[in-house]
């Protein structure tokens, strides 16, 4: 079976080679990954994880030996939310830009449980809580038995750290801040990423025929 990872993301892109560590270390194989995120996000993403074979997420593949084509991942599976106009929204900062986020999540979520043969991971670590709401809402309306939810929890200190982005194989010290802004080194080695697998009940069995022929709004669907 196909296992697909979903996630929303902000501005800290390691969040998605946080999640990705974590599966691989649960023991998942992941064939693809789809990211949800804002102009802003997707900059992020290019410069910081896909920008060459000194992007974050290549880094990553080489340390753990993982073969790049074993992974559907790149710029075309990066998905922008934009406005009616085609444009490209910078932040979710107002109540029309979480609609278009919602149904981004619910018409991407759609998309990808039609297929039988394939299992969604939604990743709901990254970007801003409305982002991980609307995702835990898509999975709420079409998630089926073999599809999860997952959040990623790193230990603090190291957690939006520019410089982290999963535990590399052979520890090395990096800059750190403490409450008061100062700057002190720590061991990578002293970095945890955990998995947290978050229950959630779908209505997905109760929806008819006519009602999963395309994407719909969450009130429609519950009304139903």
């Amino acid at each position: 079976m196909k296992n697909i990872l979903l996630a929303v993301c902000g501005l800290s892109p390691q969040v998605i080679t946080e999640t990705l560590f974590a599966l691989h270390q649960t023991g998942y194989q992941i064939d693809s990954i789809h990211i949800i995120t804002t102009r802003s996000g997707k900059e992020k993403i290019y410069g910081k994880l896909l920008s060459g074979e000194n992007g974050q997420y290549y880094r990553y593949l080489r340390e753990y030996g993982i073969e790049p084509g074993s992974i559907d991942f790149g710029h075309q599976n990066i998905h922008v939310i934009c406005d009616e106009q085609a444009i490209e929204i910078p932040d979710i900062i107002s109540e029309s830009d979480n609609e278009l986020l919602l149904r981004k999540c619910l018409e991407l979520t759609f998309r990808f449980t039609r297929e039988s043969d394939n299992a969604l991971f939604f990743s709901v670590a990254g970007g801003r809580k409305t982002m991980s709401s609307c995702l835990t809402a898509a999975a709420q309306m079409y998630g089926r038995h073999q599809d999860r939810i997952y959040h990623v929890l790193v230990s603090p200190e190291f957690e939006s750290n520019e410089d982290f982005y999963y535990p590399p194989k052979v520890s090395r010290a990096i800059e750190l801040r403490d409450k008061s802004g100062y700057p002190y080194y720590k061991e990578t080695k002293y970095a945890e990423v955990n998995l947290i697998n978050l229950p959630f009940v779908s209505i997905r069995d109760r929806l008819t025929g006519e009602f999963l022929r395309t994407p719909l709004d969450p009130g429609t669907l519950i009304l139903s």
